[in-house]
């Protein structure tokens, strides 16, 4: 598979929770937009991916009900040197649909296609 890198949106301004461990095998927390952000901010530096996930607050989609939601723009990693390329080759949203997951990590491992981590399909 091809090396991939993940711009991840979560909405700030959606109301609502959902509960789901940060990551697998964890206990469950009620999560709104503010701490779905904060815990993937923390992930991405644990798992030192710094170079292949970025995370900003905007529009995930999903307003006419209570969030929170996430959305997932998918690209092609890069060769070093090269400028990055702006258009998405996948997307994922995961609009009224986080609680399915079975933690959060999984927005990230799901969409950067690691073995560790292929949740659902």
């Amino acid at each position: 598979m091809t090396p991939r890198r993940l711009v991840i949106t979560v909405c700030p301004r959606e109301p609502g929770s959902v509960a789901l461990p940060i990551a697998r095998g964890g206990r469950s927390v009620r999560l709104n937009a503010a701490a779905i952000g904060r815990h993937l901010r923390e992930l991405v530096a644990e798992r030192g991916l710094d170079e292949r996930v970025r995370l900003r607050e905007g529009c995930a989609g999903g307003c006419s009900a209570p969030g929170p939601n996430v959305s997932v723009e998918i690209f092609p990693m890069t060769r070093p040197g090269e400028r990055e390329d702006h258009v998405a080759v996948d997307w994922k949203t995961y609009v009224y649909s986080l609680a399915s997951l079975d933690c959060l990590a999984a927005v990230i491992e799901e969409n950067l296609g690691s073995s560790r981590g292929r949740t659902r399909r």
